[in-house]
This record gives structure tokens, C-alpha cells and sequence, in this order.
């Protein structure tokens, strides 16, 4: 999953005239679920994408099935695109499960805020593909208060939605996104739902 030259060099000097700087190496397994946050900017996705490639990352992400289609599908998948239905979140778990079990290897990056607008909670997807496909959630950053980015933990989640989810709130809690008060606290309606109703 690791690949080196051109590309991590030029993802390298990108970066820095962009003033940003890595920490927290991305962990060496083979599948998990990243968590990209916060997600507040168009911009953030380039920044990502680029800290990626630095690290010499494959990494994976969800495009409408309606954009791979002739006459750029071919090259949105070649960069690491998976075409997926959005039509149903049932049947876009199964999809990516399914998906994770088909191949040696696959990074896939999700963005739980959905939105770069301020929203009252963070999508479940990632938790539910996640806790199907029997791989770790690694909690990745784009810090703007640093300008640093990176990796923070990688754990399994145990099923305890609100353990879990205090466990991320904690990692993002001093996490400034660009526009800070765009950014979606991490919490999930699920967790509403249950009545858990401490540490929002």
C-alpha cells in the first residue's frame, strides 16, 4: 500500500509551500476506515489527498456512481475512487463491507460531517462499515490552529456507541478545522436515539 518517489516528493514540497507540516505516521495495516476530520473547506480534500501521498498512501474514497461513468471513470477510479449508490445507507454498508472483503489491502477515507456546513450530527456510515468489516477506525486531522495534519488513533470500535464516539470527541475536541464554526461536532444521532445524553 506504500509507494515512494515522484509522487511522495512532489506531495512533500506541496505541502510545505502550503506551510503545513506531518505528524502522527499513518499506521502499517493493511485495511481500516479513516476518519477524515474536520471537514469545513473545499480545500481540505486537496490537503488530505496530498499528506496521502507524502506518506506514500493508497487511499481510497466514495464518489456517486453517476460520476465514474464515461468519460472520467476510469481515471477517478485509477486515482482511488469507489463508485457507490448513495440511494439507500443500508444498502451502502453492505457495498463497502463487502467491499473490504474482497480486497488484500484498502485505506478507505470517509468524511462523517458529509458536509462542509455545520450540522447536528456527524453521519454514522463509517462506524456501521467499520464495525461490519471487522476493521479498525484510524482518526486522521487536518489541524489549521497548527497547520499540521495526520494520524492520531487507530483502535477497533467495540459496539459501545457512546464509548466509542467520547473516545473520537476527545481526539477532535482541540482539532481547529479552517472554519472553525462549520465544523460538526462528533456525535451521532444513533447515540440520541439510545439516550445517551452526556459529553456533547
Amino acid at each position: 500500500m506504500r509507494n515512494s518517489g515522484l509522487r511522495q516528493r512532489l506531495a512533500s514540497l506541496v505541502l510545505r509551500l502550503g506551510g503545513w507540516a506531518a505528524e502522527g505516521v499513518p499506521p502499517d495495516l493493511p485495511k481500516y476506515v479513516i476518519v477524515a476530520a474536520p471537514h469545513t473547506w473545499w480545500w481540505d480534500g486537496f490537503w488530505m489527498v496530498a499528506f496521502a501521498w507524502r506518506w506514500g498512501l493508497r487511499i481510497n474514497w466514495l464518489v456517486k456512481s453517476t460520476a465514474a461513468r464515461y468519460p472520467f471513470g476510469a481515471l477517478l477510479r485509477a486515482l482511488g475512487a469507489i463508485p457507490v449508490d448513495r440511494s439507500s445507507p443500508q444498502g451502502l454498508v453492505s457495498q463497502l463491507t463487502a467491499e473490504f472483503g474482497e480486497r488484500l489491502e484498502l485505506l478507505l477515507s470517509i468524511s462523517p460531517e458529509g458536509t462542509r456546513a455545520r450540522r447536528d450530527y456527524w453521519k454514522s456510515g463509517f462506524y456501521q462499515v467499520a464495525r461490519a468489516a471487522n476493521v479498525p477506525v484510524c482518526l486522521s486531522y487536518l489541524d489549521y490552529g497548527r497547520m499540521k495534519g495526520g494520524f492520531g488513533p487507530c483502535f477497533l470500535l467495540t459496539g459501545d456507541m457512546h464509548a466509542d464516539m467520547n473516545r473520537i470527541r476527545a481526539f477532535y475536541r482541540d482539532v481547529r478545522g479552517r472554519v472553525p464554526e462549520q465544523f460538526t461536532p462528533p456525535r451521532l444521532r444513533e447515540e440520541d436515539a439510545a439516550g445517551s445524553g452526556d459529553e456533547r
